[in-house]
This record gives structure tokens, sequence and C-alpha cells, in this order.
């Protein structure tokens, strides 16, 4: 059985009208209808097959589940050059935020040091989807014991017009006001950021449970 036989087994009407809406730039007749738990199982039976190799290898995929199944796979390989060549090949063929948000590779974790100069070729890339790959992997892996105040300056220095290019910069600023709040603030007080980017930065830092009530009235004032 394919992947695409497994995901119309599970395909589901409601949910793929519901999905249509949340990716608009995707053709509704690309989306199936798969809930999330199911195109996680369905990875896993993959990944444990000897399908794993082949599917990897059909880019571009057809439908939208299946790229998700794809990264999915992709997070669970363990060996690390492995898994970031595996990325490099699939990231141009991202071509919705879903996908590029979905997944986040374990063997990453453990290896910060290799991973930061793919980070740093991902957030320069001219395709939306990589740059916001790179840009929420620099947000996941190195907000906490690895942050060094230099990699703010990556992200804000990020460019474009793309709507959800910007939503990955205000996220990632957002969040940053959460976990380095001294060091991210000053991008917003020297409004270093585009204006919509610096505001929608705001508006989701105030509406984090992690930032402080302190922390959010004077970003209030910053708006």
């Amino acid at each position: 059985m394919t992947v695409i036989d497994r995901l119309m087994e599970e395909k589901d009407e409601e949910y793929k009208e519901f999905q249509a809406k949340l990716v608009p730039n995707i053709s509704p007749d690309l989306i199936i209808g798969v809930r999330t738990p199911e195109m996680r199982r369905i990875a896993k039976e993959v990944f444990a097959s000897d399908e794993m190799d082949s599917f990897l290898k059909e880019l571009p995929h057809k439908y939208y589940e299946e790229n998700l199944v794809h990264f999915f796979i992709l997070a669970m390989i363990k060996d690390f050059d492995t898994c970031v060549n595996l990325v490099e090949e699939f990231l141009p063929y991202v071509d919705c935020w879903p996908v590029s948000d979905q997944a986040t590779p374990k063997s990453f974790k453990k290896n910060h040091d290799r991973l930061l100069p793919y980070i740093k070729k991902w957030i320069a890339s001219d395709h939306v989807y990589t740059a916001r790959f790179g840009m929420r992997m620099l947000m996941n892996e190195y907000l906490g014991e690895d942050f060094k105040k230099e990699y703010l300056n990556l992200v804000a220095s990020k460019k474009g017009d793309d709507y959800y290019l910007k939503m990955m910069v205000a996220w990632y600023f957002a969040t940053a006001l959460a976990k380095q709040y001294d060091e991210a603030v000053k991008y917003i007080e020297e409004r270093r950021l585009d204006e919509w980017v610096h505001k929608k930065a705001i508006q989701k830092a105030v509406e984090s449970y992690r930032v402080t009530d302190e922390h959010k009235e004077y970003l209030k004032s910053l708006r």
C-alpha cells in the first residue's frame, strides 16, 4: 500500500474544507483531508518500512499531506548528516506554512554547532518557506542556553513582502521577548523592525502567557 493509499483511507471531507481555509495558496484539489495524528501514524509506518527511501525520492509530491508525512519522516531520522541532507533536498518543494512549521528533526537538538551554518543559509534563501523554516529552527533551538544576541539580527535583517515571511519574523521576536527579553526589547525600542512586523511582534508578545505583565505594559507603550 502506497502513502497515498494510506492517506486516502483516512480522508475526511469536513476536515479537508477546514484545511483548505488554513492554506489558501494550496488548491483544494491537492488536499486530501487527513488529521495530524493519522499522518504521524502513517509516517511512523513508512519510516519503519522498506518504502521510506523510495517515498523520500518521489519529489515533488502531489498532495499537501504527502509533504507533511515527508517532513514527519525526516524528523525521526537520528543521524544528523543524513537528516540535514534530506531536509535540504526537500525544502525547495515546501509550498505552505503548515509544512514549514510542523516538524522539528530530533537530530538537530544535539547538533547545534553543526546546524547553525545551515540555518544561516536557509534564512538567507529567497525561497519563502526555506527562510521561514530557518527562522523557526533558530527560534526553537537557539533562544535558550545557546542564544547569542547576534542571532536576533539574522532575523531582523530578513526583508520581504510575503505575509508568511513577515509573520515568522514577528513570531520569532515575540518568542525572543519571552525568552531573551533584555536583548530582544532593544529591537522594539529602537524600531529596528519593519512597521508591520514591529506591531505584530508586540501584539503576539502581549498575547503570550510567557511574557510578564510588566513587560506587556511597556511593550504596549511602544506600539
